[in-house]
């Protein structure tokens, strides 16, 4: 009822902007969109999976519960009173695990919510931004989305701009992969040339080091030159 009610509500808007002047109106088909986005199936997929294990773990959880109540159940007979009662608290705790674990995973603000936004809201936002993009620049008035719950009782294919908004994201996507390569290609240049830079640095002080080397060396030669004259000198005054 309440769609409808904003049906009416917005078709009665419309109307009366025809009225006053002529508008531009189109469409997307978000399904087809997204379903056309790689990024997009990558991370459906994930989540999937994610549900998937989650589901699986729930499931375990249950069987084991129903495992342990027809236990209970079959061997009541000759259980004792604080038995019995050990066991139904057993039950009790695991029940109340179980009920934590389904709102962990897929309450209002479980880990499905999150990682969902995690994963999928980046690309709903590419989508998005594209329509924005796209409708100042068509100038359009009105863009809808087929696939929602607003009821399209007609459509017109011309009015269909959803290879439009994928062309967008490819484009933009292109660009931005252009930008990434543009500023890897930038980095590697800036480590080659510091690597150069590096080695001319490190051959000027390996040559510095080797001819401090050389001065060391010869200035021993010629100590040494010095102490066996002194000592031939002091020699021959002896003598």
């Amino acid at each position: 009822m309440r769609n409808l009610i904003f049906i009416f509500v917005l078709l009665l808007t419309v109307q009366n902007s025809f009225a006053q002047k002529s508008q531009n109106i189109a469409y997307i088909d978000m399904e087809y969109i997204l379903e056309n986005v790689p990024e997009y199936i990558t991370a459906q997929n994930n989540l999937n999976d994610k549900i998937k294990t989650w589901k699986e773990k729930l499931r375990k959880l249950e069987r084991h519960i129903e495992v342990l109540k027809t236990d209970l159940a079959n061997e009541k007979a000759i259980l004792t009173k604080d038995l019995i009662e050990e066991r139904e608290e057993d039950i009790v705790i695991k029940e109340e695990e179980l009920a934590r674990l389904e709102s962990l995973y897929f309450g209002p603000n479980g880990d499905m919510f999150l990682l969902r936004k995690q994963l999928i809201k980046p690309i709903q936002d590419l989508v998005y931004n594209s329509v924005q993009s796209i409708a100042k620049r068509k100038r359009y008035d009105f863009v809808f989305d087929k696939s929602s719950e607003l009821v399209m009782l007609y459509s017109n294919k011309k009015h269909d701009i959803s290879e439009l908004v994928l062309s967008t994201i490819v484009k933009d996507r292109k660009i931005q992969t252009s930008k990434k390569l543009a500023s890897t290609k930038k980095t590697e240049a800036q480590k080659k040339l510091a690597a150069i830079r590096e080695a001319k640095r490190k051959k000027k002080e390996d040559q510095k080091k080797a001819i401090q080397a050389k001065r060391e060396a010869k200035k021993k030669e010629r100590d040494a030159k010095r102490k066996l004259l002194l000592e031939r000198k002091n020699k021959n005054k002896k003598s």
